[in-house]
């Protein structure tokens, strides 16, 4: 499935002018095993003195920018065309032992962006926690094929937690958002991720977009998808990374594209870093996620 992707960001800043301003923006698909990017394109308004592409530590692409003329409004505009062609969902049942991955897991060689290695140890957004780790263990007794087990979990997090976009903020402890059983996606992943690795498994928080489809019979509305955050599981050598999209209880499959993957939230995060004012902001974000089939229509 080919995708046209637009996201664009708007920092209004009122009468308080900003007079300088870094950010690093992660707005550029990426490309893996499951997706190609085709085009992309990053866009900057005022337009920045300096830029800096690089490669993060996870293969994420990173556009550093500095804006140092006073500035009222910041706007960020990415474009991309991605082909997304997701392998098929693997056979849950005839998948190894969850034991048997996460023995090959302290043992895989390679410590590349791809392999299980960094995702096994617990992060500061999530930490080694007794209640999600005991939580999760109820999906994995012995023996259990690890996508059987990981399906279950992903199924359980969609039935026990509401989605609820007041409940947290970006900065909410796992802990939190597990003990209010309420959140959102970037809650509902932290979850899953916490409870996988206490049991040492290497799962990794993957932000994208997911593909929206409107009610029969209605136009798309311009601008009203939206970020969206998934997880991946290592589930061996032999299946590689699987995606869980533990908000919809489904698979990650081609209805979801991937920007960038990393150990948390704070390794992915769209838009970072810091501004010079005086005064309040306002955010305004509109993403489009279009169907190739839809453009050619």
């Amino acid at each position: 499935m080919i995708y046209d992707l637009k996201h664009k960001t708007i920092y209004s800043y009122g009468d308080a002018a900003v007079t300088y301003a870094r950010c690093v923006l992660r707005l550029t698909p990426v490309s893996n095993a499951h997706q190609t990017v085709l085009a992309s394109d990053l866009k900057v308004t005022p337009r920045p003195s300096v830029t800096v592409d690089r490669t993060g530590p996870f293969g994420e692409r990173t556009l550093t920018v500095v804006v140092d003329r006073p500035h009222n409004t910041l706007t960020i505009e990415a474009v991309s065309r991605v082909d997304v062609h997701s392998p098929r969902p693997p056979d849950a049942g005839g998948s190894p032992a969850w034991e048997t991955v996460r023995a090959a897991a302290l043992t895989e060689p390679s410590i590349e962006a791809d392999g299980p290695a960094v995702y096994i140890y617990p992060t500061e957004r999530t930490p080694i926690t007794a209640a999600i780790t005991d939580y999760a263990r109820e999906s994995f007794p012995p023996g259990r094929p690890i996508v059987e087990a990981a399906l279950e979990l992903n199924r359980r997090i969609h039935a026990d937690f509401r989605y609820d976009p007041g409940a947290t903020k970006v900065t909410t402890p796992v802990l939190e958002a597990f003990d209010a059983r309420h959140g959102v996606c970037q809650d509902f992943a932290h979850v899953m991720i916490t409870g996988l690795r206490g049991l040492g498994l290497p799962a990794a928080y993957v932000s994208g977009y997911l593909r929206t489809v409107p009610p029969p019979g209605q136009p798309r509305l311009e601008g009203a998808d939206a970020t969206h955050a998934w997880i991946g599981v290592w589930c061996g050598a032999g299946l590689g990374w699987i995606g869980f999209d533990p908000t919809n209880a489904i698979l990650a499959e081609d209805d979801h594209i991937i920007l960038a993957v990393g150990r948390d939230y704070a390794d992915v995060a769209p838009i970072d870093g810091i501004i010079l004012a005086s005064g309040p902001q306002s955010l305004r974000v509109e993403v489009d996620v279009i169907p190739e089939t839809e453009t050619a229509n």
